[in-house]
């Protein structure tokens, strides 16, 4: 994940600074050197780690820091509102017309993944409520318009195409399709390069000037760091860009280019893209993005995870069953794949406060042990679901053999059941709360992860 380099260092700065009751000029002074060899090491502009540093240093060295009880927690709190300050502040929403269609003009150069991730936004848009129609603008790149009509099948998108015509006059006819047919908001997917030249912006210029976009949104690729930042720069100067989205920030990018491009550029960064498929995409939200960098988790995207992997239904659902004393394997394997819905383990782990980036390099993941626990209980009668206790030795090596296990796991699975069954049993007791079916851990006695 990116960050996790800098997050390591960030954190041995600061834990230096919690030993000390008092801080004195040397010991911030020291902490900063740190902190700017940190975000050096991250690709951050030069330009911009040094204002960075002037600026937390300026604060840090006032007296209420350094004669506060807590100095060290003072001194990150400044960082930690800096961080946000240069990254924006706040979350900035997608320009959107009051004239439908309204048109997003997705640009960037190739390999950035603007055809997955424009597609990936898309569907974002659809879960909002909007009809987004997909245009292909790309002529130019071997399968560029059967990539997104593919994502766009997939997403359940409408994708209109003219093969090889010109990109103006697709993005042109495109627009008009979409009044049509009742679209209410139109991504351009346009043509990128390896690199920019006179060609690519001169298309880019005319497809602007027919289609009139509310937004020009730039896809960024999180990997190519300073490359990133010099590439907005030159699309903001030839085009003036609206903002900015940042793919593959769930790789091993150093991070730099989120730190640098909103100060380089002036421009927001409204959304990430944080893995393959095609719901992992994130509006971004900057004071989120420093409370991870810090090791101080992110509670409110996990949540915002939790209700968009909520069903209602079922939670009631699950309420009335606990309410009567019942918690079946059924009602386990549903709490699973909602859990497992919200993401990877080690993703919802990383945004739990207390779970450093250390941590999580040390921790064993196991992914798969969802699909084991998946396999046996739905290897099981309806009959043995509901009334576990049945499971004799017998039934067990019928399991075993049907889901691809062991006799041993059967076992832990069933001891974790029971152990949920306890938890919620108790919890039900304590001044008649109600538990509304939000996923919890499967086997709060032995997790699919191990720090």
């Amino acid at each position: 994940m990116a960050f996790e380099s800098l997050s390591e260092k960030l954190s041995s700065a600061f834990k230096k600074l919690r030993g000390k009751g008092r801080l004195t000029e040397a010991d911030i002074k020291e902490a900063m050197r740190e902190v700017r060899l940190a975000l050096l090491e991250a690709d951050v502009s030069y330009k911009v780690v040094k204002d960075f540093v002037k600026n937390v240093s300026e604060r840090a060295v006032g007296q209420d820091v350094l004669d506060s009880l807590t100095p060290a927690q003072m001194v990150i709190k400044i960082v930690n509102e800096e961080l946000c300050a240069l990254m924006g502040s706040e979350n900035v929403k997608l320009n959107i017309s009051s004239q439908s269609p309204s048109v997003v003009m997705l640009v960037g150069l190739q390999g950035a993944g603007k055809t997955t991730n424009g597609a990936k936004l898309a569907g974002l848009m659809k879960k909002s409520g909007k009809r987004p129609l997909l245009v292909a603008c790309d002529v130019y790149r071997p399968a560029a318009i059967k990539q997104l009509e593919t994502v766009g099948a997939q997403l359940d998108i409408p994708v209109f195409q003219m093969g090889s015509a010109n990109p103006v006059d697709i993005a042109k006819a495109g627009i008009e399709h979409a009044k049509k047919h009742g679209n209410d908001i139109v991504f351009l997917d346009t043509a990128g390069r390896l690199h920019i030249d006179e060609a690519l912006m001169e298309e880019l210029k005319n497809i602007k000037a027919v289609a009139n976009p509310a937004e020009i949104l730039l896809v960024l690729d999180a990997m190519t760091g300073q490359d990133a930042v010099n590439a907005a720069s030159a699309f903001d100067e030839a085009l003036g860009i609206d903002g900015i989205m940042l793919t593959k920030l769930d790789g091993d990018a150093r991070g730099g280019a989120a730190l640098s491009v909103r100060a380089v550029t002036g421009k927001p960064i409204k959304f990430v893209g944080l893995g393959e498929k095609l719901d992992n995409i994130e509006p971004f939200h900057p004071e989120r993005m420093a409370s991870r960098i810090l090791g101080m988790g992110d509670v409110l995207t996990l949540i915002e995870k939790a209700e968009q992997s909520f069903d209602e239904k079922k939670a009631q659902k699950m309420a009335e069953r606990l309410k009567q004393n019942k918690f079946t394997l059924t009602d386990y394997l549903e709490q699973m794949e909602q859990l497992k819905s919200m993401g990877s383990l080690k993703d919802i782990a990383g945004m739990l406060p207390g779970i450093d980036s250390k941590m999580l390099q040390g921790a064993n993941f196991d992914e798969k042990a969802f699909s084991r626990m998946e396999a046996i209980i739905k290897s099981m009668t309806v009959y043995e679901r509901e009334n576990p206790e049945v499971l004799n030795s017998s039934r067990k090596r019928r399991i075993a053999a049907g889901s691809g296990t062991t006799v041993v796991e059967i076992n832990r699975l069933l001891k974790q059941h029971d152990m949920m069954r306890t938890m919620t049993k108790q919890m039900m007791g304590k001044k008649g709360k109600r538990m509304m079916g939000m996923p919890g851990l499967p086997g709060m006695g032995r997790m699919p992860f191990k720090f």
